[in-house]
């Protein structure tokens, strides 16, 4: 019974294609993670946009998928969404039952932040923004970003690199606490 969460989550990692959705999920799991990810092709020539990530070779086709549990119980299931517009079509089956959503954004490429916090505000679904701050990537202010993202002052927005499991930790734990704050308005 020592497995059996006390309660348990499901959470969304969403954004733009190449913002670090797929190494959140890994950098947090406590469980080897499930990534759909498959080489890419020519066919994705003239759909992609690989502006500002042109070393990226691999895309998440379907989902990634994890798992954290924290001491006091809360396990949080983790679904990495697809980042590509083509794979869109796939976003409101995954988000099913989800109490929010991570939405992490790349100062390179802020404008690939719209369509996911676009999705997630006409659903209503409690969401923070988190900057994934990329080593080449120029730093602004969270003011600056929110500005940049028109985003009401309610939404939560921080700063991450989520290659490092704490700082990733850390957006999960904003998320679920905005998430709370939401749900008792």
């Amino acid at each position: 019974m020592s497995d059996v969460p006390r309660v348990a989550l499901k959470v969304l990692i969403a954004g733009g294609f190449g913002v670090g959705k797929t190494t959140m999920v890994g950098s947090v799991s406590e469980i080897r993670p499930l990534r759909t990810e498959e080489l890419l092709t020519d066919a994705g020539v003239g759909v992609d946009d690989l502006s500002g990530v042109k070393a990226k070779t691999t895309t998440t086709v379907a989902m990634d998928f994890g798992r954290m549990t924290f001491r006091d119980g809360v396990r949080l299931y983790l679904f990495g969404t697809p980042g590509q517009e083509r794979f869109w079509f796939m976003w409101d089956e995954i988000a099913y039952g989800a109490i929010g959503a991570i939405v992490l954004a790349d100062t390179r490429r802020l404008t690939a932040s719209f369509a996911s916090i676009d999705y997630f505000e006409r659903r209503d679904m409690p969401f923070v923004v988190a900057v994934n701050c990329f080593d080449s990537a120029r730093r602004y202010t969270v003011e600056t970003i929110r500005d940049a993202l028109d985003l009401p002052a309610e939404v939560p927005v921080l700063l991450c690199d989520v290659r490092r499991r704490d700082s990733a930790k850390d957006a999960l734990v904003a998320l679920v606490e905005h998430a709370i704050t939401v749900s008792e308005r």
